[in-house]
């Protein structure tokens, strides 16, 4: 029995099919291209504004320990005078060359720690590349300034370690440099620093 040839069939296309294949292969990858794009700068959007809603928080929260704090140094003033004006008072603060400091600074020298966690995750993130230069420049100032706070614990400690301010006649000396230490690293910066912080809450407001 002879076999059954079997025709073959050959469809024919022209160039015209050819290029719309490939432009529609074009299209579709460009297309999930750009998805992806929009989705990733929607993503990066939304950190960027996550991490400056956190440095607003964080300068509210450290506006708000730098009020409380400035309250508590003005009446560690009032110890300090009531030490050089006293010396029953001033027997407390120094005694038999021991120094007891929380005599005059009950809740130690810093009573908060102002923190800059945020602003450290904003130039890591390069948030900063995201905000006006002014904004940035204000930021920069006012975190500048929150950190010369830290100094006055070294400061203080320095002068309670010497030998010399722990003499009985040296007392009004080494109450004058306590006060002097927390007046320059302290109270005297926390009015502006106040301002600023201000000032950065409202400039981050618009973000």
């Amino acid at each position: 029995m002879a076999k059954e040839k079997h025709q073959i069939v050959t469809v024919e296309r022209d160039w015209k099919e050819y290029l719309g294949e490939c432009l529609l292969i074009v299209f579709s990858v460009a297309l999930a291209i750009g998805v992806t794009e929009y989705f990733n700068n929607l993503h990066d959007k939304n950190k960027d504004h996550e991490i400056l809603r956190q440095l607003k928080d964080e300068l509210i929260a450290n506006k708000d320990d730098a009020q409380d704090q400035y309250a508590y140094h003005l009446q560690v003033f009032k110890l300090i005078d009531s030490a050089q004006s006293n010396p029953a008072f001033a027997k407390k603060f120094l005694d038999s060359g021991r120094i007891h400091l929380g005599v005059i600074m009950p809740k130690g020298a810093i009573r908060h720690d102002l923190k800059d966690v945020a602003w450290q995750l904003a130039k890591q993130n390069d948030v900063i590349s995201k905000i006006d230069y002014d904004t940035y420049s204000l930021l920069a100032s006012t975190y500048s300034n929150q950190e010369k706070m830290s100094n006055l614990e070294p400061s203080i400690e320095k002068i309670l370690i010497s030998y010399e301010s722990r003499k009985p006649e040296n007392l009004e000396t080494t109450l004058t440099l306590i006060h002097d230490a927390l007046y320059g690293w302290v109270v005297e910066r926390t009015p502006e620093l106040l301002e600023k912080y201000q000032q950065a809450i409202n400039a981050l407001s618009k973000y």
